[in-house]
This record gives structure tokens, sequence and C-alpha cells, in this order.
């Protein structure tokens, strides 16, 4: 219920934010992925609908968007992980870049954020 709400919010502030700017889709993002276990970093730069493996997570790209004027400021993703063990999906949602903490994926190993959109 929590998270439902936090999603609700960030919509509504990326809405905001979308009404007062021009907002564009990009081909994709660049994603990072932390396995909290080991401290290892990874770097995913995924095209729109592309998916890449964190450990025994699948994460998907549904889109990105970033704003016109300040292609740099920000990008919120679309983005979907599925737990490969149990083929159950863990989040599904939109990630903002500069809030990653706002809709986070929840999970005891892996942390999973946008880092920004990918505009050639």
């Amino acid at each position: 219920m929590i998270r439902a709400g936090l999603a609700a919010l960030a919509l509504a502030l990326a809405g905001g934010t979308a009404a007062a700017q021009e907002v564009a889709r990009a081909p994709g993002a660049m994603l990072r992925g932390l396995d909290k276990l080991t401290g290892t970093l990874t770097d995913m730069q995924l095209s729109t609908g592309q998916s890449a493996e964190l450990g025994y997570l699948t994460v998907t790209l549904g889109e990105c968007r970033y704003p016109v004027s300040n292609p740099a400021s920000d990008a919120f993703a679309y983005v979907t992980v599925i737990d490969d063990r149990d083929d159950r999906p863990v989040f599904s949602g939109w990630m903002l870049a500069s809030s990653p903490a706002l809709n986070a994926l929840d999970h005891p190993r892996y942390d999973v954020w946008v880092l920004r959109c990918n505009n050639s």
C-alpha cells in the first residue's frame, strides 16, 4: 500500500514536471545495479524493451523519458525486475534518476537505479 502511494507520488511529481516542461522519449537508458553482498557495481546500458541479468534478477527497460530543455537534468524510466528463481516480478514501476529512493527496488541482495537516458 505504501509502495503504491509512493509510486503515485512519483508519477504526480513527474507529471507536474512534464506539465511545466516538454518531455521526450529516449531510445534507451543507463541503469546501475549493486550486489550488496559482494559490493559489485554493474552498469547496464539498455535499449527500450531490452533486458540484462543482474545475478538471479532480470532487469528490463520499458521506457525512458527526459526533459527536452535539459536532457542531463533528470531522467525517469519504467523498469521491471523479475526474480529468475521463481519468475515473479520484484519491481515494476517508474524510477527517477534524481530521487532513486522515492520508488526503489526493495530486495535483500540487489539494488537497481536509473542513471540517465541515452539520447543517441
